[in-house]
């Protein structure tokens, strides 16, 4: 019998103590986005450009994609959840926000994430999770803003 997975909002103390820790992410290995990719991302969601500031986190068994061996990241996660799971808005919102979720059990691997340079199937990746800092979340709603097409301000 297979559980259905739920994510829940859980108070930061807790999330800190059970998450905070790349050392806690799941899988063989734990690596950083790239600065040129997370840039990407940003770009992707319509983000002001360096709106993206804390690290974004990844683990897995096989950090490198199969036919290209370009390293996977969030570029991979965000490209694939907007072509089929989420909206540009959510996805700022989890990255820059200040609410803290975990997984209520931990998957074997994350389905349907795709090279997002070779298309190739992610099979393997675990977890994925950034550390947001405060100065973002003053922020938010100017880039919910921007990514909306409305005006930059200063």
């Amino acid at each position: 019998m297979t559980r259905q997975r739920e994510t829940v909002e859980v108070d930061p103390v807790l999330f800190r103590a059970v998450y905070d820790s790349p050392a806690a992410l799941p899988g063989a290995h734990r690596w950083t986005t790239c600065e040129h990719d997370v840039r990407r991302i940003e770009k992707l969601l319509n983000m002001p450009p360096r709106s993206i500031g804390a690290p974004l986190w990844v683990s897995g068994d096989t950090p490198d994609c199969p036919k290209c061996g370009r390293r996977v990241n969030w570029l991979d996660i965000v490209s694939s959840a907007l072509s089929a799971v989420h909206d540009r808005d959510m996805i700022a919102t989890v990255i820059l926000g200040d609410r803290k979720y975990v997984n209520t059990e931990v998957p074997d691997a994350i389905a349907g994430v795709y090279c997002v340079d070779c298309r190739t199937r992610i099979e393997g990746l675990r977890s994925f999770k950034c550390h947001n800092w405060a100065y973002a979340f003053e922020a938010l709603e100017e880039v919910r803003e921007r990514m909306a097409g409305g005006p930059v301000t200063a």
